[in-house]
């Protein structure tokens, strides 16, 4: 986690999700960066985002090659573009890998880590 990232991570000890936003030219900014890719400035702040969104693209990982939080189960890693704009990589879970499809409404879930953050993934909404 740097300096930059930390307002994320600390947003998610409570399970909430939040993502910079550019104050000057009003435009989302993912990932955590010290200036707007649009525009270059750097008045950031951290707005919370809902939570929804949709898949943007994806793939099931059906023989995982490492050790992974879903043990040898097939699972989907996705592209998913938030309600607000952005686009997360994540993982899609609670429904079969072969059920995901392109434009799937999602929300987000929380996986909890050991630090006592949390891990935003995505559900079928």
């Amino acid at each position: 986690m740097s300096e930059t990232s930390a307002p994320f991570w600390d947003a998610t000890r409570d399970r909430r999700l939040v993502i910079q936003w550019c104050t000057a030219c009003d435009a989302p900014v993912w990932f955590p960066r010290d200036v707007c890719l649009g525009c270059l400035g750097d008045a950031l702040e951290w707005r919370a985002a809902s939570g929804r969104g949709e898949v943007y693209a994806f793939t099931v990982e059906n023989k995982p090659a490492m050790p992974t939080p879903f043990g040898d189960e097939p699972y989907v890693v996705a592209l998913v573009e938030l309600a607000e704009g952005p686009r997360l990589m994540t993982n899609v879970v609670g429904c079969p890998p072969q059920s995901v499809t392109v434009g799937m409404p999602v929300q987000v879930t929380w996986e909890e880590l050991s630090d006592g953050r949390n891990l935003p993934l995505f559900e079928p909404a």
